[in-house]
């Protein structure tokens, strides 16, 4: 890939000037590298499509350690592809090899975040408040740039659950791809389903606990989650396997959209444990 404004080609000359004095304003990766190198001819490029892809969020600079063998030796390059990062004029991290791309990921996002890092976070904090609507903005804008993002998509499943929409959640966790959040998307799945029942008018009314899992999905389509809980955890007191284990998928699901850190998690948690258990 050609020189850009976020990728460039640096020698021992401009070394100071285009990597230690830049990275007081972003920082800069360094990806020392050479013609001979098959392992480089894989992570240069990828770093320079991830690069392009951060829009300034960092400065990837590219050193040919042929080129320039005193650069390789005042950093301590022993093999290659080497990649060091400076900010505030100092190396900051570094790794040696070729590097899957969620690592270079999370190894790029430790040191700037991206437009979309940010958009991300912002979704995770309006979801943490059950600002739902808020985030659900927040996430569809990192898709309409990263359709495949599944951070993303998770995000938007869960935005949309917490506001009782079945179907379009329902199609994202049916095709999640495999991922990190894949898990999750399963875990989610039979709540989607059942809102989806709900919604078609496809509830069961043959079991004598139906009416109450189905005022409980009413409750969950109000926004009155932990009422629905409830009303979950009561059924599964009169029958731990009810519709197949289907209130218990269904409360599970519920914990998954409040997530680990909120004490309301922990504690409905508990009384399932202590229900099942």
């Amino acid at each position: 890939m050609m020189a850009s404004d976020f990728i460039i080609n640096v020698s021992e000359a401009d070394f100071e000037y285009e990597v230690l004095a830049y990275s007081q304003q972003a920082p800069v990766v360094v990806d020392f590298w050479a013609e001979w190198c098959a392992p480089c001819r894989t992570l240069g490029p990828l770093l320079e499509r991830l690069a392009q892809e951060g829009q300034g969020s960092f400065r990837l600079a590219k050193v040919n350690v042929d080129d320039n063998p005193n650069l390789a030796l005042r950093y301590g390059v022993h093999g290659i592809p080497a990649v060091k990062a400076f900010r505030d004029g100092k190396m900051v991290a570094e790794f040696t090899g070729v590097q899957p791309e969620p690592r270079l990921r999370e190894f790029l996002r430790a040191l700037a975040p991206s437009k979309s890092d940010l958009a991300l976070e912002k979704g995770h904090s309006l979801l943490a408040m059950h600002q739902s609507l808020q985030a659900e903005t927040a996430f569809r804008a990192v898709i309409k740039e990263f359709p495949e993002n599944p951070v993303a998509q998770l995000g938007l499943a869960k935005s949309l659950l917490l506001q009782g929409e079945s179907q379009e959640s329902s199609q994202i966790l049916s095709r999640f791809p495999a991922s990190r959040e894949y898990a999750a998307a399963q875990t989610l799945l039979p709540l989607s389903l059942a809102l989806s029942d709900l919604d078609q008018d496809r509830l069961k009314d043959d079991d004598p606990l139906d009416p109450a899992f189905n005022q409980a999905l009413r409750l969950v389509k109000r926004g009155n989650i932990e009422a629905a809980m409830d009303g979950l955890l009561d059924i599964l007191r009169e029958n731990k396997h009810y519709a197949d284990g289907r209130a218990r998928l269904t409360l599970v699901a519920l914990l998954e959209l409040f997530g680990e850190n909120n004490p309301v998690t922990r504690q409905y948690r508990a009384e399932l444990a202590s229900v099942l258990f």
